[in-house]
């Protein structure tokens, strides 16, 4: 029996691997199984069958709807390591990082077990008197849920538990490259919510769906008149084309949560000891494919030699001690890209690198099964177009600077506008860095890769301007109304003073 089946059978899910569509793993390239994708006239079944359940599904308060993600929770903590290892097959990343990502699903459930009891709107002075003016928030429809290979569960996660407290029915769409994970941890919610329906009485067949696919479904259901609200994650230019897509449909929203070339910058009062591993973990963490990657490294000119070599001695180490390989072992610290072209990709941009002047340390193509890469360090004079172009792999450019002003301007410089990080003692550093530079997230004296859940998930400008996990995040899956109600017994009086006698 094949290391997949066998999660497969401890998680009692049954996957027909007779279909057309082959599925391959990156730690060796080989094909796992094959399946169907869902035809176009599927799609609209699904769909029509969540329009129905909203209808229902509105009407169940929210305490009782955050009842259905404690059952779900409690399935995602008994399965969370056969979870972990489906997670690392598909998408290679490291054991220990799915493990992480997997927890992630288990702590927004949490999370949102709490919020369910919190979320609502005001109650606001009237100009009026015996006026009441408040303001409500109710449950918005259809969430489509469109994810990317890098992070095939814990997205969809942060998506789905704040749907369903909101009360709103969802349709997955996962990256075609990892839809074995999304049958698994579909079909566990599916398992936990035919109990939740029996329970509380719930007539409806289902609350979400899970759609297979690639770009052409991803398209269909962005355009379809049923779903409200598009949450896609993706690269910038994917997102385009979702914004595209629904240009002229004043009614539908859009949650988008794309690149980020992100930046670390190093300064003069930096402690090292601090700021070596966060530099490290964040440029080769996931094999340099996270959102959150740190791609340019901006470090003061006192401290360049010190620092690059610091950098260099640790990528040696991972290099040399076999720390790069089968991210199911517990002592890799990177595993594969996620496919071949990826692979071309990374070479192509350090070509690039080269000819625009870049002197490259490490970042070869490692020669076994699989898409195994070193990580690339790049010393580069200044920003050119390739360290302002985002490449989805393990690349670090390091840069020198000398004035911080001229350093928070360099990160900004970027498209995208996701997360930035300042290593620094200096609190007058630290704080003009905080108010200057213009990503979604910014942190001091913590790297740019990962975050909380508690904090609101997202970032600027190509990046999308969504955000999703914590925070008020929650409103994205609601619509809000303003409401005004009078309780006097005479003629309510009309806003602003207006006299109007019959």
């Amino acid at each position: 029996m094949s290391k997949l089946q066998s999660i497969l059978t401890s998680l009692e899910i049954t996957i027909q691997s007779n279909g057309q569509v082959p599925i391959f793993s990156p730690i060796d390239g080989k094909k796992i199984t094959a399946i169907n994708f869902h035809h176009t006239y599927e799609v609209d079944e699904k769909l029509t069958q969540l329009k129905k359940s909203f209808h229902e599904f509105r009407t169940v308060s929210a305490i009782k709807r955050a009842e259905l993600l404690r059952l779900f929770a409690i399935e995602l903590r008994q399965h969370k390591e056969s979870l972990s290892q489906l997670v690392t097959i598909e998408c290679g990343k490291v054991i220990g990082e799915a493990r992480g990502e997997v927890q992630e699903m288990i702590d927004i459930c949490d999370y949102a077990i709490g919020l369910a009891r919190m979320i609502g709107g005001p109650n606001l002075p009237s100009e009026r008197s015996e006026h009441l003016l408040q303001e409500n928030w109710h449950p918005l429809g259809i969430v489509a849920i469109i994810s990317a290979f890098n992070f095939p569960v814990a997205v969809w996660c942060w998506n789905s538990a704040l749907a369903t407290i909101c009360g709103d029915t969802m349709i997955w769409k996962p990256s075609e490259k990892t839809p074995i994970t999304a049958i698994a941890i579909h079909a566990l919610f599916e398992r936990v919510f035919k109990v939740w329906a029996r329970e509380h009485h719930f007539q409806s067949d289902c609350v979400s769906q899970l759609v297979l696919g690639s770009a052409d479904i991803g398209e269909y259901l962005v355009k379809h008149p049923f779903v409200h609200l598009v949450s896609a994650t993706g690269s910038c230019a994917m997102g385009r084309k979702v914004k595209q897509a629904i240009a002229c449909e004043l009614g539908k929203q859009t949650l988008l949560e794309l690149g980020g070339n992100n930046a670390i910058i190093v300064t003069e009062y930096a402690d090292l000891k601090i700021a070596l591993p966060s530099i490290v973990f964040g440029a080769v963490g996931t094999s340099g494919q996270r959102c959150t990657t740190t791609r340019r490294l901006f470090v003061h000119e006192k401290m360049l030699d010190k620092v690059f070599s610091s950098i260099k001695t640790a990528y040696a180490s991972i290099v040399e001690n076999n720390k790069i390989g089968n991210p199911l072992s517990e002592t890799s610290l990177m595993g594969p890209l996620i496919d071949e072209n990826a692979c071309q990709i990374m070479q192509n941009a350090l070509t690039h690198a080269r000819e625009q002047g870049g002197e490259i340390y490490f970042g070869k193509r490692i020669a076994r099964e699989g898409f195994y890469v070193e990580p690339a360090l790049v010393k580069m004079q200044a920003q050119s177009p390739v360290v302002l172009d985002e490449t989805f792999a393990p690349i670090l450019y390091v840069m020198p600077y000398h004035d911080l002003s001229q350093a928070i301007d360099q990160v900004n410089l970027s498209s995208q506008g996701l997360s930035a990080s300042i290593m620094s003692d200096s609190l007058k550093e630290s704080m003009q860095f905080l108010r200057d530079v213009d990503t979604g997230i910014a942190n001091v004296n913590v790297g740019t890769s990962g975050a909380e859940i508690g904090g609101a998930f997202g970032g600027n400008k190509d990046t999308g301007g969504g955000r999703e996990s914590g925070s008020d995040s929650w409103k994205q899956y609601m619509r809000r109304s303003t409401n005004t109600l009078f309780f006097g017994k005479d003629a309510p009086e009309l806003s602003q003073g207006v006299k109007f006698q019959l």
